[in-house]
């Protein structure tokens, strides 16, 4: 147990600072009329500049000249990554024009692209391979339009291939694949973890005084638990729901900087308790506002109403689930181990200062923006 426990510190030592911001998206638009198939691709520049070097003066900035002169760079790298077939037959895809825009954590290059097929399809079979290569948490996100009607999915390095029936949509399968991308989310999400991990710590332990005694039972364990994942669900789900639903809007750098500052609080209070009892009160109103963390990957996709709530439904409930996950293989862990010095000392004690010193990280990083970012100016 003491094994386990010391290399489940030591790998979110080692690769939580890796993953201090949001995780590696593009979207992928692709709108069918009658006539004609038109597509749109919001690439992060961050992504593109560490693929293709678009910085060539290495000063931190991308500017609109530098853009410009890698256009055709571009162009060619994202559509030799990207493969539409209607009807099992080859289509060529060809660039109509070249933006930049803003997301929640970035410029983003625009490709307006012109799809162009021998006819009409009734199913589309799109392969998608962008930055797999490099890195393998990328995740493409499509929305299919046609005739006001959405279909979403999911592109993965398992997944890189999706066909999409046009003649009729399924919702259950939206539901399915925004579940997935929930569990992955919350996975990679090593900020949100740490955060369960800081209420989760004295859990299995109470104090007396100056000093952590083990609960007697696992009833009282498991309790503690239930209450403070279940505030933090119930907190999280709230803010994600209204974020994605457009009655709130923050800055990302600010809700971001607050999930830092919430992971670093919640590690202190384990060193230095100043709220010992109700710690579920603390999990709900930190998760209101690692809910709008969670939103982020629903906002910048822009899906219509009725897919809306579908992808809203299943990426909680795949929140939810790899919560559970995490949560099941911890307590027992912990519950186990709450009585020797180990859990006392080092994985509670030093466990929170590790927690504490990640978490400052991210707060200077993210608050200061004192981490290397792309930036870019936009043309007058």
């Amino acid at each position: 147990m003491r094994y386990l426990l010391s290399v489940f510190l030591i790998w979110l030592g080692v690769v939580a600072p890796v993953h201090a911001h949001k995780p590696s998206d593009s979207y992928l638009s692709i709108d069918i009329q009658q006539q004609a198939i038109q597509g749109q691709w919001d690439i992060a520049l961050r992504d593109l500049d560490y693929a293709l070097g678009l910085d060539d003066n290495a000063d931190g900035q991308i500017t609109w000249g530098e853009l410009q002169r890698h256009h055709d760079a571009i162009t060619a790298y994202s559509l030799a990554r990207l493969a539409i077939h209607a009807d099992a037959v080859p289509c060529t895809s060809r660039i109509i024009g070249h933006w930049v825009d803003k997301h929640s954590d970035g410029a983003y290059a625009v490709l307006r692209f012109a799809v162009l097929c021998e006819a009409m399809p009734r199913s589309l079979h799109i392969g998608y391979r962008l930055f797999f290569d490099l890195d393998p948490t990328h995740r493409g996100l499509l929305r299919l339009q046609q005739q006001g009607h959405a279909q979403t999915a999911v592109f993965s390095p398992e997944q890189p291939e999706r066909t999409m029936g046009l003649a009729a949509r399924s919702s259950w399968r939206e539901l399915s694949e925004f579940g997935k991308e929930g569990v992955w989310h919350i996975w990679i999400g090593y900020d949100h973890i740490l955060f369960l991990i800081s209420l989760l710590l004295p859990a299995v332990v109470v104090r007396d005084g100056k000093q952590w005694q083990p609960v007697g039972r696992f009833r009282s364990a498991f309790f503690e638990v239930l209450k403070v994942v279940t505030a933090f669900t119930i907190a999280h789900s709230i803010t994600l729901s209204l974020a994605v639903l457009g009655f709130i809007n923050l800055p990302s750098r600010w809700v971001e900087s607050a999930i830092a500052a919430s992971v670093l609080l919640a590690a202190l209070n384990n060193i230095y308790p100043l709220i010992s009892k109700r710690i579920w009160l603390v999990a709900f109103g930190f998760g209101l506002i690692h809910g709008l963390g969670f939103a982020s990957v629903l906002n910048d996709l822009g899906l219509p109403g009725s897919s809306l709530m579908v992808a809203l439904v299943g990426f909680n409930l795949g929140v939810e689930a790899g919560q559970f996950a995490i949560v099941s293989v911890f307590l027992p862990l912990a519950f186990l181990s709450r009585r020797s010095w180990f859990y006392q000392r080092l994985t509670l004690n030093f466990g929170s200062v590790l927690i504490a010193a990640i978490a400052l990280f991210w707060l200077l990083d993210r608050s200061l923006d004192m981490g290397w970012t792309v930036l870019i100016s936009a043309p007058n």
